[in-house]
């Protein structure tokens, strides 16, 4: 049997891990920017522990980038 992946994280986790709103976690889902999964009939947005730690390490890239 394969390994699950890490659980899925709520927006909310997403938002305490990033120290920004909730809206501003939809704003980056939506636009893709923050990869993330929409499940259900409601359509409730979940972020995979990968996917969060893929968008830092690019957003401290980035700045790393502009700093020089």
């Amino acid at each position: 049997m394969e390994d699950l992946p890490a659980p899925l994280l709520k927006p909310s986790e997403v938002a305490g891990v990033l120290n920004v709103t909730v809206s501003q976690v939809y704003t980056l889902m939506r636009s893709g920017e923050l990869p993330a999964l929409k499940i259900g009939r409601k359509g409730v947005w979940r972020v995979s522990r990968e996917a969060l730690e893929a968008y830092l390490a690019d957003r401290t890239e980035e700045s790393r980038t502009r700093s020089r």
